[in-house]
């Protein structure tokens, strides 16, 4: 148990956050730059990719709308911007460069959106919160790297859309691990459910019309 966590039950942070159906699932970023500890990655993210293949394969499965997102820079950099010019590496990210395709044991079906951005939430700028709401989701299941990172921007904006995230801890993971858990207590506390991909499936698999 987190050391402060007495101080966030007295102040009223915690509170359970309930489960709707529809159910969507986002991966964030789950591509070859951030599996490779030479790139982007590091610390738990091979761990995290492989758990997420069985997730993805229960969403599709359950025949939720998934979402998948990556990082893409224009060839010419034109859309350099402020998180490129903190993290310069990101601009090497580009459309056919193999460091920013989603690695292939999550590659997107048919059907799939995938989204393409510059920042680090997948909301930004992009059409991700418009598709979800044409579907209906009320609960997002998000998935992804990093968890400090894109995968944390990417919720706090889930929530800011009115969508109720659902963070499956054991599907996200992050180049250090100590980011990667205090973010982890921290989106529990203010902005998602955070659960393990079983006990989550499980959980999910309660809510009236969350699966097919």
């Amino acid at each position: 148990m987190h050391a402060e966590i007495e101080t966030y039950q007295r102040q009223g942070f915690g509170t359970a956050l309930e489960l709707r159906a529809p159910v969507g699932l986002l991966i964030v970023d789950f591509v070859n730059g951030f599996a490779d500890p030479a790139v982007f990655g590091g610390g738990n993210i091979p761990q995290a990719i492989g758990n997420t293949v069985a997730l993805l394969a229960a969403a599709r499965e359950r025949r939720w709308p998934v979402a998948h997102s990556r990082i893409v820079y224009a060839d010419d950099g034109a859309d350099h911007n402020i998180f490129s010019l903190k993290v310069p590496g990101m601009l090497t990210l580009k459309e056919d460069d193999p460091r920013s395709a989603i690695v292939p044991e999550l590659t997107p079906q048919a059907g799939e959106l995938v989204v393409r951005k510059t920042v680090p939430s997948a909301f930004f700028g992009t059409s991700l919160a418009a598709w979800l709401s044409q579907r209906g989701v009320q609960t997002l299941v998000v998935a992804g790297a990093v968890t400090s990172g894109c995968v944390r921007a990417s919720v706090v904006d889930a929530m800011s859309h009115g969508f109720r995230p659902l963070v499956v801890s054991d599907c996200v993971g992050d180049r250090a691990l100590a980011p990667h858990d205090a973010n982890l207590f921290d989106m529990a506390q203010k902005y998602a459910a955070v659960m393990k991909r079983d006990d989550a499936l499980a959980a999910l698999d309660q809510v009236r019309g969350a699966g097919a």
